[in-house]
Parts: structure tokens; C-alpha cells; sequence
């Protein structure tokens, strides 16, 4: 069952969170919306039906971070669900992108989804239940060139996740991962402002919608990890096998940014 329960999403005003939180509405849940700017979330929460939560926060600032989960506590009484959702990346060379770059999508990824977790925690184990879910990318199984700093992000997202399943799992908190491949949202807007990934990706770019609904179906079958779409899960794994055959048979269609 999914109605009534509440789920924070970071990341809400636009793309993939706004998305969601539309339709965990409509499906009579109660999702909670957090982001940087005042009034894009005043805008999304303006498109959404039913009881909801709208909240300023900054992944980047811990102190915020524990501020703000706890009034969503005080308020709503619970919190079921976390999907850590925040993100950007940026791509360029390794050779040519600043370390700050590096720093800058690690803090924001990474420690964002860290100190989100970390936040919720005491709440989920005090309830005895609870759902974590981490927005990670098919750039956290396989590297792509222009893509270092984004995907090692992502990397090590899927392999915080991977451990506190096993650690949480005994307190009764699920955590599961999602990752999508291209989607066309404000994310790779920003990534890729001259349009060249979008370009050449264009034929598989999913849209926010179908992740969406992806992401509402791990929360009402806790599901703890799905790859989409299908044809970029299956060449994940394919990849995996066989490396050396994968990167020169595949190298140049990765090689789309």
C-alpha cells in the first residue's frame, strides 16, 4: 500500500522529484518536497494534489539537513519513504575538468545522499520500518568517456547502498537503488548545455515519467535495485562478462558525449 505514506524527496522542484512526487499524490500518498530554491518549490508544490510537505534544503549543508528532517517528523509523524534524488553532473575530460568539479558533484551525489541517510535513520529505526531509495545511474556500473567525476559519483553511491541494505536491513529499513541511463530532464541540460549527448542519445532518452513510475513501484514492492531501461541493463551485464570484447566492440557508441 502506498497511500498515505510519506516520502521525502530531494531533488523535488523539477526532472525525476517532481515527477514522482506528482505521482505519489495522485496515488493518495503524501510526498514531502525538498530542493535549493524557494520558488520552484512553491511552483511544484502549487501542481500537486492532496496533503503534501514543501521544504527549503540544501544536501550540501548538514546542520539544514537535520533541521529540516526533524520538522518533517514533528509535522507528519513519520517518515516511510527517503528518496535521495538530488544530484548533477557535469561532463567533460578528466584531463581538463577542475578538481573543484570533482569535489563539487562528490559533495552534492555522494555526501548528499550520505547525510540525507544519515538524517532519517534515528526516525526509521526508533519506527522499526522504513524505505531508503538512492537515485544512482547506469554511470555507476560502467564509466563512459567525459564522464569521470559524474560516474564515480555515482559509483560510490551504489556501493554505499549495497552496504547498508545488508546493515539496515536487521532494523527493518529496506534500501534500494534505481539507475536510469539518459533521461531528458534539466539534469542533462546542465551536463551537457551544447547538446551533443543529447543529440546522438536521443533515440534512447527516457522520459522523467517513466522513472518515475519505475521509482513508484520500488516503493510499493520494495524492490532493492532496478537497471532501466531494459536494453542498457542487459548490455550492463553483458559488459561485465566480457570487458575487453564489450569495450572494443562498444568503445566508439559509449562514446557519445
Amino acid at each position: 500500500m502506498i497511500r498515505n505514506k510519506v516520502v521525502i524527496i530531494t531533488g523535488g522542484t523539477s526532472g525525476i522529484g517532481a515527477e514522482t512526487a506528482k505521482k505519489l499524490a495522485k496515488r493518495g500518498a503524501i510526498p514531502v518536497i525538498t530542493g535549493r530554491h524557494e520558488n520552484r518549490l512553491k511552483e511544484t508544490s502549487a501542481a500537486l494534489d492532496g496533503r503534501h510537505g514543501c521544504y527549503r534544503m540544501d544536501v550540501t549543508d548538514n546542520n539544514e539537513i537535520q533541521q529540516v528532517i526533524r520538522r518533517i517528523y514533528e509535522e507528519f509523524g513519520t517518515i516511510d519513504v527517503l528518496l535521495n534524488n538530488a544530484g548533477f553532473g557535469l561532463f567533460e575530460t578528466f584531463a581538463e575538468a577542475e578538481v573543484e568539479r570533482f569535489e563539487s558533484m562528490m559533495d552534492t551525489n555522494y555526501m548528499g545522499t550520505v547525510r540525507c541517510a544519515k538524517a532519517v535513520l534515528p526516525y526509521m529505526r526508533h519506527q522499526g520500518f522504513g524505505h531508503i531509495i538512492n537515485v544512482a545511474s547506469m554511470a555507476g556500473k560502467i564509466s563512459t568517456p567525459k564522464a569521470s567525476g559524474y560516474a564515480a559519483t555515482k559509483h560510490a553511491v551504489l556501493g554505499l547502498t549495497n552496504a547498508m541494505r545488508a546493515e539496515l536491513a536487521p532494523m527493518g529499513i529496506t534500501v534500494s537503488a534505481v539507475n536510469p541511463g539518459p533521461i531528458d530532464t534539466p539534469f542533462l541540460q546542465a551536463a551537457d548545455p551544447g547538446g551533443t549527448y543529447f543529440n546522438n542519445v536521443r533515440r534512447f532518452m527516457m522520459t522523467p515519467q517513466q522513472v518515475a513510475d519505475a521509482i513508484v513501484k520500488i516503493i510499493e514492492r520494495k524492490t532493492l535495485e532496478v537497471d532501466m531501461p531494459l536494453s542498457a541493463a542487459i548490455g550492463i551485464r553483458l559488459y561485465g562478462l566480457f570487458p575487453r570484447l564489450a569495450d572494443r566492440v562498444a568503445g566508439r557508441w559509449l562514446n557519445r558525449k
